[in-house]
């Protein structure tokens, strides 16, 4: 499967049904609608506003599509879902062509205008479908019929596995499963799963998925071996693979799961996706322009913490640090220097609130959390967000696994700022209280939302300005 190939089609057939469809349609504003008016027909061989729609239609389409994550998982399509997606889009998009580009038209009375933004809805939507149809239907034959497929990682090598196995290498349609092998904790392997290759065990998953590009992961484990999933959806939510699992495991994940198949093996998705794609692309449209603004117009707030630092103690003025990001990447963090050079010349150590390692700048700079403002440059190289749950370090992160090892969810988004976590709860001292921090901050990754984001950094800056950090 060329995954670039295929996306290249998909542009292509929007780019073309944009253009076809905005031609169309400019053909019908100047021979219906504005001759019904001026009662003769508008030439349009000379008509600017026609070419430049050529080129500036179909852009402005290609963006929504991108925002939304129309280009994404490109291979796994369904013609309903595609029906639905084009019907939504098309809506959208329409509205926002009709304020922009239609309500200036010279039409009769103000029923035209509602004929107009019908027939463009009709023409753009119906031509991309047409299009957008063949190019899955495509899809859909070359998987059905074996010759393109996901890498696929079984897990689990009892009778439940075994079962799966077959079903899925004798059904007369594939579902795209190219089993590459299977891993097991258990030492029995039925006849039917002895057939494939042994990859490794539960305890190397991410390294059996890594080293064998593996794309799908299907959890097919008997019921002896149930307490296995909640520790394997952890460590493999951080992959960048599509799980899934047999409903009789459902309970295990419950919250997290979608069933997207009604004809073929009976499997619900894992959903590690917490915000709809547009929403995503929201957030990171705010993170830049915030952070651009932050940086802009704290310039000279930077400067004026930079002298004071430099007056207050030896030692540079910002601080860097490596912490785990998004799906466990190592970042080095920025921060304006709150202590000493030697702070933690015994090891790793969290600051408390009477920390004699704290220069005198730096204990205001702490509780007015005026030391973080320098992640406005992580926000804008992409490892951080605005608003997510702190960044700790590998050293602490280990010893927080040991008392809640769900902890590793927090990796499947970005770390930010400032969170709900550090608003309800502040600095953490101790591990402990970095357990209990992380209960509001899975809280916030179960109900991510951007009206969430905009309360977060609301009470943020109102710590910020009363000085009430901790």
């Amino acid at each position: 499967m060329n995954r670039k190939l295929q996306i290249t089609l998909h542009i292509i057939a929007d780019l073309i049904s944009a253009a076809a469809s905005w031609f169309l349609f400019f053909l019908y504003r100047k021979h219906v609608v504005e001759a019904v008016k001026h009662g003769y027909e508008i030439p349009v061989n000379n008509d600017l506003k026609l070419f430049v729609g050529l080129i500036a239609i179909p852009v402005m389409w290609l963006l929504v599509y991108a925002g939304s994550g129309y280009y994404k998982n490109i291979f796994r399509r369904s013609r309903l879902r595609e029906v639905e997606r084009t019907f939504i889009s098309g809506i959208v998009g329409s509205l926002v062509i009709f304020f922009l580009l239609i309500l200036d038209d010279s039409v009769a009375n103000y029923k035209d205008y509602y004929k107009s933004l019908l027939v463009y809805f009709s023409l753009h939507t119906g031509i991309t479908l047409l299009l957008r149809l063949v190019v899955v239907s495509r899809t859909i034959f070359m998987i059905q019929h074996r010759k393109w497929g996901y890498k696929t990682l079984l897990v689990g090598s009892g009778i439940t596995a075994g079962k799966l196995y077959t079903e899925l290498s004798e059904a007369k349609k594939s579902e795209g499963f190219n089993i590459q092998g299977y891993i097991s904790g258990k030492a029995n392997v039925t006849a039917e799963m002895g057939k494939l290759t042994c990859l490794g065990t539960k305890e190397n998953i991410s390294e059996v998925i890594r080293s064998h590009n593996i794309e799908d992961v299907i959890i097919c484990l008997d019921d002896d071996e149930h307490d296995w999933v909640p520790g394997l959806v952890d460590q493999i939510q951080n992959e960048n693979v599509h799980l899934k699992i047999l409903p009789d495991s459902y309970g295990m994940v419950l919250g997290m799961v979608k069933m997207n198949n009604i004809l073929g093996a009976m499997l619900v998705e894992v959903d590690f996706e917490v915000m709809p794609q547009w929403q995503k692309t929201a957030k990171r449209f705010f993170d830049i322009v915030i952070s651009l603004l932050a940086l802009m117009f704290g310039l000279p707030i930077f400067i004026l913490i930079g002298i004071a630092i430099k007056l207050d103690s030896a030692g540079p003025v910002f601080f860097r640090q490596q912490r785990i990001g998004f799906k466990g990447k190592v970042f080095e963090i920025f921060k304006f220097r709150s202590m000493r050079n030697d702070a933690e010349k015994s090891g790793p150590q969290l600051s408390s609130e009477k920390d004699d390692r704290r220069t005198r700048v730096g204990a205001f700079l702490r509780k007015s959390r005026l030391d973080e403002l320098p992640q406005f440059i992580n926000v804008l190289k992409g490892d951080m967000s605005i608003v997510g749950p702190r960044p700790e370090r590998q050293y602490f992160i280990d010893q927080i696994v040991k008392k809640a090892p769900y902890y590793v969810r927090l990796h499947r988004i970005k770390p930010g700022i400032t969170s709900w976590g550090q608003v309800k709860f502040g600095y953490a001292e101790n591990v402990d209280e970095m357990v209990e921090r992380m209960k509001y901050d899975i809280l916030y990754l179960e109900n991510m939302s951007l009206g969430l984001d905009i309360k977060i950094m609301i009470y943020t800056a109102l710590i910020m300005i009363q000085g009430r950090g901790k």
